[in-house]
């Protein structure tokens, strides 16, 4: 590598994409929230709702990352086990964001979730 090249973008994670995780700003902080019983579309839909748009795609059902203002949000789900040959499916929402922007959308989308969810 020279001395002009780096690993990530200066003041962004570049290894966040790889593992999963949004790419966080400096001063930016994560948050994980899972939910049972809602769809990676619901969960979309939701935060579209509160101010992101979905990147890559314009279908919810299809969206892996929405951003906002201040915050950027990775969706993911599977199904668990919830009682012995019980599955259902889990979303995995990783939040980034700024202190503020997350201190604010956080609540509202618990409140969205826990509603739908199970």
């Amino acid at each position: 590598m020279s001395d002009g090249e780096s690993a990530s973008d200066e003041g962004t994670d570049g290894d966040a994409n790889a593992s999963g995780l949004p790419p966080a700003e400096a001063g930016w902080e994560r948050e994980t929230v899972a939910y049972r019983g809602i769809s990676r579309r619901l969960a979309a839909h939701y935060l579209r709702n509160l101010g992101g748009e979905l990147v890559g795609t314009d279908d919810p059902a299809e969206a892996t990352r929405v951003d906002g203002d201040g915050w950027r949000v990775t969706l993911s789900a599977e199904k668990v086990t919830a009682a012995a040959a019980i599955e259902i499916t889990e979303v995995t929402a990783e939040f980034a964001g700024g202190p503020d922007a997350l201190a604010d959308l956080l609540p509202k989308y618990r409140q969205k979730a826990m509603r739908a969810g199970g």
